[in-house]
């Protein structure tokens, strides 16, 4: 160290001529210099610190003799002239965490170097140092170089990484957590809000989770949750950032993706991989998962209102029957405040006799004859009227309420069907929540032992979510209930994930074919009428009745029972009717459904009621919207309006359809879209893409003015909509919904 000053000057000499000199030290007498180049020796060999200095060039003119150990040089080999750049590497992870500027551009600019951590190049293994150095200028204000220390932290830096890992990863998964995937969206909507770019937020949770964890136990809870997290990896790649937030809550941000359609199918097949069956600790989970997707920045600027519509559209999802995607619509607000009031008014539902149980006839595939009527939960609340099984089954299943209902219904069911002929029965669903009740067996005996209803009478429909979990108690339960003499079905075979050594043993009598293998079996593009004859050949062999259900045209009707199935089901025979009109049936002696309905199965087309805009030329007009379907609609308002007239629908919150007039009677047209729309998860229908609102801020409106209702500006701008929507076809970066 005593020769310190005279190995710079050195240096620099030897390196180059035209280096400065260093500017001259103040001065101090010899002997505070000699305590001084003492106390620097004293720290270099005590390893506490190391110096370093460089040229005006950025090149190393003096290194510790401690420090250059360290650099893994040849025999012979001088770190002097070494530039500091090559030298010292960043540290990658730090840079991409930190604001502050790299250290090229730090000495590019000549400025402080703050205490920096770097990494040393050429070593063997992993070397860091923690470097700090101050600008040195000369008296006329040249600059000379940098005089620095350094320290080896690389015992410590490992630790360092590690605790900043688990601050911002989840340990379980290894997946960003809540605090990396806030910043990373923050940090990404900011800077694609400047490059006018979109980015897609899903939201997830895991359907029926809870009931891993109550009966395999929480390592087996955590076990499923690592493998949720290896499912989504391998599903999402290398398009966006995977986050687990907590729980059983999952989060994903898709950079530059505002197709709804390929949302839509990356959404279902995220869905249909978690759905599929866990193996862990040699038992077998199956769990669902529900989600909402929200897109910048037609739903959402910033971070807090995306992840507000995300969270919207994922209640959505879960609150119309789980195992389904919902983008997120303006509407949702309104779909929240409904089921806020289903929940608050379900609890006083049964106290107030406002539950009803309707039959929908289950019946033979040769005669049509009656067997069986599956007993149906209606809700007919006194001010609201009639609602949907559909709203309020998956609210009492949230909220607790699901076993109190469904204790109710079977005790009703039991007293009703004690009154029909003994040749019917009555199916009754049961869920998978009241099925994993202690009691349920307790329920079911007390229901047919006070109704005194013949217990043969009595068909319990079970779902396949039931072989999740405890596999012994489930079929310790299975010959429980046989023992009652009470029959069961399978219902919905085909949609859920049971192994077929599992119906191998379960004694059930009956499998459900799901209508959704039913529905549009005699088109020629789908597979479902070869699915319904695997299950049937597989009931027969089993020697168990099959139902196909839900059959609604007599096309659909041919083909099951072409198939084989024995038993029909499906609004073709009949709805759901009330107890009473069901009672008076069967004393008028009929027994037999004669198929009412439509020839031919055609695709869903919605009916609607609604005013809608439609713009042509330079005009815009007010129509009325009838029905849609994924090819077209049609539409009223318009007088006699020339067949091949193209126009452009405008459905509202940036969604324009250009389509054209195939049928033109009167007030009324049929329209055909030049793109077909899609499916939205939520049995609606829409485009892939929207008028993005940067295209309405390039055509006057301010981007921060937007609300849900804001794209109603370009939309009533003949020629901006115009431009907005030629400016969609050529980039397809934006389009439309319905």
């Amino acid at each position: 160290m005593a020769g310190l000053f005279s190995k710079l000057t050195k240096s620099a000499e030897e390196t180059e001529q035209e280096v400065p000199e260093p500017a001259p030290l103040p001065p101090i007498s010899a002997s505070d210099l000699e305590r001084r180049v003492e106390l620097l020796d004293s720290l270099e060999s005590a390893g506490l610190g190391w110096f370093w200095a460089s040229d005006s060039k950025g090149r190393l003119i003096y290194l510790s003799d401690a420090a250059t150990q360290q650099l893994g040089l040849e025999e012979g080999e001088s770190a002097v002239g070494m530039p500091l750049a090559e030298l010292f590497l960043p540290d990658n992870d730090q840079a991409a965490e930190s604001s502050e500027r790299p250290l090229k551009f730090v000495l590019a600019a000549r400025n402080s170097i703050s205490p920096m951590t770097v990494r040393l190049a050429g070593t063997q293994g992993e070397v860091w140092w923690e470097i700090a150095a101050k600008p040195q200028f000369d008296e006329n204000d040249h600059f000379t170089g940098y005089r620095g220390s350094a320290k080896d932290i690389s015992a410590t830096h490992q630790s360092r990484r590690d605790a900043e890992q688990l601050s911002k990863f989840d340990s379980l998964t290894g997946l960003s957590n809540r605090y990396r995937m806030t910043k990373q969206l923050t940090s990404t909507l900011t800077a694609f809000r400047s490059a006018k770019r979109s980015v897609a937020l899903m939201m997830l949770d895991l359907d029926r989770f809870k009931q891993v964890n109550d009966t395999m136990g929480h390592p087996a809870g955590d076990e499923l949750l690592k493998q949720v997290a290896a499912r989504l990896k391998r599903l999402i790649g290398d398009r966006g950032e995977i986050g687990r937030l907590g729980g059983d809550e999952f989060q994903v941000i898709l950079p530059d993706i505002d197709d709804r359609g390929v949302l839509g199918d990356l959404g279902q097949r995220v869905i249909q991989m978690l759905s599929q069956p866990y193996s862990i600790n040699g038992m077998r989970a199956v769990i669902g998962s529900s989600m909402g997707i929200a897109i910048a920045p037609y739903d959402g600027i910033d971070a807090d209102e995306l992840v507000k519509a995300a969270d919207l559209a994922l209640y959505s999802a879960k609150g119309e029957g789980r195992g389904q995607y919902r983008f997120y619509s303006s509407d949702l607000k309104e779909g929240v405040k409904h089921r806020h009031r289903i929940e608050e008014d379900l609890r006083d539902a049964i106290a107030k006799n406002e539950l009803q149980m309707h039959y929908q006839p289950i019946v033979t595939a040769e005669k049509h004859t009656v067997e069986c009527m599956e007993a149906l939960m209606r809700w007919e609340h006194s001010d609201r009227g009639m609602i949907s099984p559909g709203d309020f089954i998956p609210v009492a299943e949230d909220v607790g309420i699901i076993r109190e209902l469904g204790e109710w219904a079977l005790i009703e069911v039991c007293n009703q069907v004690k009154l029909w002929p003994k040749s019917v029965r009555a199916a009754v669903n049961v869920s998978a929540v009241q099925f994993a009740s202690d009691d349920f067996v307790k329920i079911v005996r007390h229901a047919l032992q006070t109704s005194g209803v013949n217990p043969e009478q009595i068909e319990l429909e079970i779902t396949e979510s039931v072989f999740v979990g405890d596999l012994d108690r489930t079929f310790r339960l299975f010959r429980e209930l046989k023992e009652l003499g009470v029959k069961l079905a399978l219902d919905d075979f085909g949609t859920g994930y049971s192994s077929l050594s599992y119906l191998r043993d379960a004694p059930f009598d009956k499998i459900k074919i799901d209508q959704s293998f039913v529905r549009g079996c005699s088109a020629n593009d789908n597979n479902n009428a070869a699915i319904i004859a695997a299950i049937v050949s597989l009931a027969e062999a089993l020697n168990m009745e099959t139902v196909a259900e839900g059959v609604e045209n007599k096309d659909e009707l041919a083909m099951v029972q072409k198939r084989g199935a024995s038993h029909l089901q499906g609004i073709l025979f009949s709805r759901a009717v009330p107890a009473q009109e069901v009672l008076d049936r069967f004393e008028r002696g009929e027994f037999e459904y004669e198929p009412l309905g439509p020839e031919k199965y055609r695709p869903d087309r919605r009916t609607e009621f609604r005013r809608i805009g439609l713009i042509h030329d330079d005009h815009r007009y007010k129509v009325m919207l009838r029905n849609l379907s994924k090819t077209g609609a049609k539409i009223e308002g318009l007088l006699d309006v020339p067949l091949g007239t193209q126009v452009v629908l405008d459905f509202g919150g940036g969604q324009l359809a250009v389509a054209t007039v195939k049928r033109s009677q009167g007030f009324s047209q049929g329209v055909e879209f030049e793109t077909p729309l899609i499916n939205d998860g939520a049995d609606g229908l829409c485009t892939r893409h929207r008028v993005s609102p940067y295209q309405i801020e390039a055509v006057g409106r301010p981007l921060a003015s937007l609300g849900n209702d804001a794209y109603a500006a370009l939309a009533g701008n003949v020629k901006a909509a115009s431009k907005a929507f030629i400016e969609v076809d050529i980039t397809g970066t934006s389009g439309i919904a319905a």
